[in-house]
């Protein structure tokens, strides 16, 4: 189990460079601030979940999953910005 989840964060973490690369080189694509916000609250929980299985201290595990809720706050905060902004916008 442990294993899997070491995995599932290499994985993500080889996902996020190769999105955020691609964007830098042709332009298209999510945003390198949207891929690290989505993928660092998901990487975070993977780290925790990681964590607790090995008996870590609670203190890290905890660290880990109020990281979680920030990156995921950030997100859910800046796309309601985007909404918000988008609903502002006078329609053509």
């Amino acid at each position: 189990m442990i294993l899997l989840f070491a995995f599932v964060l290499g994985v993500t973490v080889v996902e996020a460079l190769g999105l955020i690369l691609w964007h830098r080189r042709t332009g298209r694509g999510c945003r390198p601030v949207e891929v690290i916000c989505w993928l660092a609250a998901g990487g975070l929980l993977c780290v925790a979940a990681l964590l607790a299985l090995q008996g870590a201290w609670w203190g890290w595990v905890g660290l880990s999953l109020a990281g979680a809720g920030v990156a995921h706050g950030f997100d859910l905060g800046r796309r309601l910005h985007t909404i918000a902004a988008d609903e502002r916008r006078p329609m053509p």
